[in-house]
């Protein structure tokens, strides 16, 4: 396996997935659950987001194509724009979403955490089309090893949301991961872009 490819995509869907915003979301709902019922949550999304992610590598071309007809670059873009969206609130308001009182544990542990928090528009973008840069091998791989990150940081997400707070870093840190998530739509708008060009 090429180390620096691996890397390479290990970022890009720890970008995607975006841990950091993981801490917010925990200790937001720390006042509605318990702290095993969190643990829960936190595998729970996770599995759903690693099968739907792992789904889109092999599949996702032929849903594209042949369930939904569109094509991949449009995608690409619509995706870009959202996560500019996103990234662009994240700068702004120190937060990516906002959680509604009174939820279910299981509700919200399918929608909105493993989906679209964890596999987002722009992570199931990722895992259709790195697979053509980076191999099937490397792709799968960057995202089990992200989501195990992702899934550990949720886990003491309450630990690591104490320190931070402690030191204002929060609300720099989300603003930080914002930035980088608008950048990183703007790179797949330009990507759908080109593969458009590409296509005509």
């Amino acid at each position: 396996m090429n180390t620096k490819l691996f890397l390479s995509s290990l970022v890009a869907f720890l970008a995607l997935v975006n841990p950091v915003h993981k801490i917010l979301v925990v200790n937001i709902l720390q006042e509605q659950f318990t702290i095993k019922q969190l643990r829960f949550l936190s595998i729970k999304s996770t599995l759903t987001a690693f099968i739907i992610l792992i789904l889109f590598l092999f599949l996702g071309h032929a849903i594209f194509s042949y369930v939904f007809h569109i094509q991949l670059y449009a995608f690409q873009i619509t995706s870009g724009i959202v996560l500019i969206y996103t990234g662009l609130l994240g700068l702004q308001r120190g937060e990516f979403i906002r959680m509604e009182k009174n939820i279910r544990l299981m509700d919200v542990a399918s929608v909105p955490i493993a989906i679209p928090m964890i596999a987002g528009p722009a992570t199931i973008t990722a895992a259709v089309t790195f697979p053509a840069d980076y191999g099937k091998v490397i792709t799968i791989v960057s995202i089990f090893f992200a989501l195990v990150i992702n899934l550990v940081i949720m886990l003491y997400a309450h630990s690591i949301g104490k320190v931070l707070r402690k030191y204002n870093f929060m609300s720099a840190l989300i603003r930080i991961t914002g930035l980088i998530v608008a950048t990183i739509g703007l790179q797949l708008i330009l990507n759908g872009i080109r593969n458009f060009v590409i296509s005509i």
